[in-house]
């Protein structure tokens, strides 16, 4: 270990099952690749189908770096086969990558855009399109279908789709977000949570110019770039599924104010605990030797975001276990926290406060919703996360 510098911890990225690369690889079939603005796609047709006929764009989701369309096939066939049930009803399938997940939604959107022209240009017949994406993906296509109707440009969708889609927002905790820039090395995790697409879909941002913890302007800007195509597409049908519950229900192991992890050895002391309600609520306190600093974060006017209804990330076990394998010791008590809150993967409700945040949406209108028609999954699961039940709900709404 360096005596002049903590562990360079800094090597990993939050993800969710569609990142994570899976245990026991799948094999990926034959497959036409399109390059695209800013992104590419990889083409599979439909049982049957000899030319695109019948498409389905579907597009990656947040994360540093050039999309991995592989790890991103075999994460939607791992726990159910999305894609082969897919091309089993005659569906064309296109997974959309981009150059760079981390990168503006905006310019991610034009890899959309091109998709989509596309797959119109290449099509035979006039069946008419399902487009949509996990996680980031279903904001970057809901901007681009939204933008292509302000264009007066025919984008002949007939469905949109999100999976665990945070359109009202995201949460990472904000003393994660700032140990990111406590490790004293330049780092990928810092990278991450600076990113444009993270300011942008973050509902709480944490500077690292500043230490103030706020809507980051980048968020701002897009949701007025949002308002400025209308908000949503206004021509396809708009589905959406949520990982998390709907009964208000929060994660029941993840109460306010714990101790969520306790790092020792490196970054000694270092402690994050859950968000809890209140003024000036320490929810994370840094440490590090050398170079010599400490640090206490607070948050004040905060829900109980960490323990919230949604579809949850890894986020502490994902940290744990990066120190643990640089000799530190974790004292984890909190492997999971809320990451997409159910209210905001279906449009129903904001997360600022912790009426609407917790609010059972079982129990509201449907008109709630931004969105057309949605499910949220009966049991609280993992961030994007392909489960049957969301998977064949989805699938079941397919337009002829």
């Amino acid at each position: 270990m360096s005596e002049t510098a903590e562990p360079n911890v800094g090597s990993f990225t939050l993800g969710g099952p569609l990142t994570a690369e899976p245990s026991a690889p799948i094999e990926v079939p034959e497959y036409e690749e399109w390059t695209l603005p800013n992104g590419f796609a990889w083409v599979f047709l439909g049982e049957g189908n000899r030319q695109l006929t019948r498409p389905v764009i579907m597009a990656d989701g947040f994360n540093l770096g050039r999309s991995k369309l592989e790890v991103l096939y075999q994460g939607l066939e791992g726990g159910f086969p999305f894609i082969s049930e897919l091309r089993r009803r005659g569906r064309d399938v296109i997974l959309l990558g981009f150059e760079e997940r981390s990168a503006s939604i905006l310019d991610n959107a034009q890899a959309a855009e091109a998709a989509i022209q596309r797959a119109i240009d290449d099509q035979v017949g006039d069946a008419r399109l399902v487009v949509g994406g996990f996680s980031m993906g279903g904001i970057v296509t809901r901007y681009a279908l939204a933008r292509l109707e302000t264009l007066r440009m025919d984008h002949r969708t007939g469905l949109y789709f999100s999976y665990d889609s945070p359109h009202r927002g995201a949460s990472i905790p904000v003393g994660v977000q700032a140990f990111s820039h406590f490790i004293p090395f330049p780092n990928d995790f810092a990278r991450q949570m600076n990113s444009p697409a993270a300011r942008q879909m973050l509902w709480r941002h944490y500077d690292k110019d500043t230490g103030k913890i706020g809507v980051a302007p980048e968020r701002t800007e897009f949701l007025a770039a949002l308002d400025r195509v209308g908000g949503w597409p206004q021509i396809p049908t708009k589905i959406g599924v949520a990982n998390g519950r709907a009964d208000g229900v929060g994660l029941p192991d993840v109460g306010p104010g714990e101790v969520a992890l306790r790092i020792d050895r490196i970054y000694p002391g270092t402690t994050f605990y859950t968000q809890a309600q209140g003024d000036d609520v320490t929810v994370a306190y840094l440490n590090r030797r050398f170079p010599k600093a400490e640090k206490t974060i607070t948050t004040s006017g905060f829900p109980e975001m960490d323990g919230a209804p949604g579809g949850t990330l890894h986020t502490y076990g994902i940290l744990a276990e990066a120190m643990e394998k640089l000799g530190g010791k974790a004292d984890l008590r909190h492997e999971d926290v809320c990451f997409v809150p159910s209210v905001s993967a279906v449009a129903v409700r904001d997360v600022e406060e912790q009426d609407d945040l917790y609010a059972d949406i079982d129990a509201l209108s449907p008109d709630e919703s931004e969105l057309d028609d949605f499910r949220c999954s009966s049991t609280t699961t993992a961030h994007t996360a392909i489960t049957e039940e969301l998977a064949r709900w989805i699938t079941d709404r397919l337009p002829d």
